[in-house]
């Protein structure tokens, strides 16, 4: 009992680093969150090109994603965080170039892959490193009030960033919030460099790096598509995520649309600071759900079912108000699913190759962001951002059923009440 009580604090101290880096890199990238489509439109792309750019971002993500994960299991989550801080610093800085040149698409597409890149190397890597280092310092609680503080800190640094980012370019341009995210970044460098520490994982460097990494890959695909509630999970990705993606950015233009002004960019930043209210609220609520509930699926089912009608009574309404509480319960709705689907997918993964995993389970959401977007997109420019966003409404209610597969599994970790339950034995 000696033991447990001395390892308590450290499990804190995890947490609060873990927060700080959440509340870092979440307020340096809603900087231009609640302006990203704007600014692309008024770079002189069309709605089509504009989530062409945003469909580049994210082939770059599911191009890096595996490869970053792997560097994150076979060399280190520290390194994998630093490195994404100074790419994605750097690709920012390349981003306002390419705006401030009047970029060719081509240009724009480069720069967003590089910007993919940036991001993967986040993507699972910090998650591995909480998972594992709460597991080390004796952590026996469930994951849920664990993600849903990093909901609750990710909705504020959103709520203050978005907000921020769109008035800072009501009163500048809309290039000075790709700078200042620049400049968080580099802040967050600094701080990661000092506070983060990988805990409860050691890298196997045995192998050599080309055989560690084919290991990693081979431990991936068995914990990850071949066990099948993950696959059932990763199935359902493309489809919520890639959805969400293009929803996220449409909402800006299609708010300035039913507001009247298509100059009101601090409308425009309204939308992401809804979403980060929702999401705040979303994280008070998530672990409330999670005990309403015996089994997390059931959780997952029911807000994918909620999301799908918010959708399509978002793309009916006419009046910006309604559309305004729709959008409010919709990023709720999102919320609450997030901390119990990824307290769930840890559940079902062994630690060495968590970080792959994790960025697998990534990469599937991208693909669907990387066909889904532009073809929205495209249906934004011939029939209006209202019927796309019935359109999305309909594509997303294709993950409710993988969903569903994956409760048919009745793995353990679908029912755990502690994040000890819910570990999956660690084999070679």
């Amino acid at each position: 009992m000696a033991t447990t009580i001395a390892q308590i604090p450290a499990a804190r101290r995890i947490q609060r680093v873990y927060l700080i880096l959440l509340l870092g890199n979440t307020l340096a990238a809603s900087f231009i969150w609640g302006v990203n489509t704007l600014f692309l439109l008024d770079a002189g792309l069309t709605n089509l090109e504009a989530f062409a750019a945003n469909a580049f971002f994210t082939l770059g993500m599911v191009v890096f994603e595996v490869p970053t994960g792997v560097i994150a299991d076979t060399v280190g989550r520290r390194a994998s965080y630093l490195l994404g801080t100074l790419v994605l610093s750097a690709a920012t800085v390349l981003y306002w170039l390419m705006w401030v040149w009047s970029a060719p698409f081509w240009a724009w597409a480069l720069a967003s892959v590089l910007l993919g890149l940036g991001f993967t190397f986040f993507s699972g890597a910090v998650e591995a490193w909480l998972v594992d280092a709460l597991r080390a310092s004796n952590y026996k609680g469930e994951l849920e009030p664990v993600f849903s503080k990093g909901m609750i800190v990710g909705g504020i640094a959103m709520l203050a960033g978005s907000v921020l980012g769109g008035v800072v370019a009501q009163f500048t341009n809309l290039g000075v919030p790709f700078l200042l995210r620049a400049g968080i970044l580099a802040l967050m460098l600094v701080v990661a460099f000092f506070a983060m520490r990988d805990i409860g994982f050691t890298p196997d460097r045995s192998e050599g790096p080309l055989k560690a990494v084919r290991t990693v890959l081979k431990g991936s695909l068995r914990h990850g598509l071949g066990n099948p509630p993950v696959r059932y999970l990763m199935l359902a990705a493309p489809f919520t995520a890639g959805v969400g993606i293009y929803v996220f950015y449409a909402l800006q233009p299609y708010l300035l649309e039913l507001w009247g002004d298509p100059k009101a960019y601090s409308i425009a930043g309204l939308a992401a600071a809804i979403v980060a209210g929702s999401q705040i609220v979303g994280g008070f609520l998530a672990p409330l759900a999670r005990r309403l509930f015996k089994k997390r699926t059931t959780v997952l089912i029911i807000a994918g079912i909620v999301g799908v009608c918010l959708l399509l009574a978002l793309g009916f309404t006419t009046n910006f108000w309604i559309a305004l509480v729709i959008l409010t319960v919709w990023g709720v709705a999102s919320s609450i699913d997030d901390p119990i689907r990824r307290a769930y997918l840890n559940g079902l993964i062994p630690s060495n190759q968590r970080a792959t995993v994790l960025s697998f389970e990534s990469l599937m959401g991208n693909v669907g962001g990387i066909g889904i977007q532009p073809a929205l997109g495209r249906v934004a420019d011939l029939s209006g951002y209202a019927f796309s966003l019935v359109v999305g409404g309909v594509i997303s209610a294709v993950a409710v059923p993988f969903i569903a597969l994956s409760r048919k599994q009745h793995a353990p970790a679908d029912a755990a009440t502690s994040e000890e339950d819910a570990s999956p034995s660690v084999s070679a």
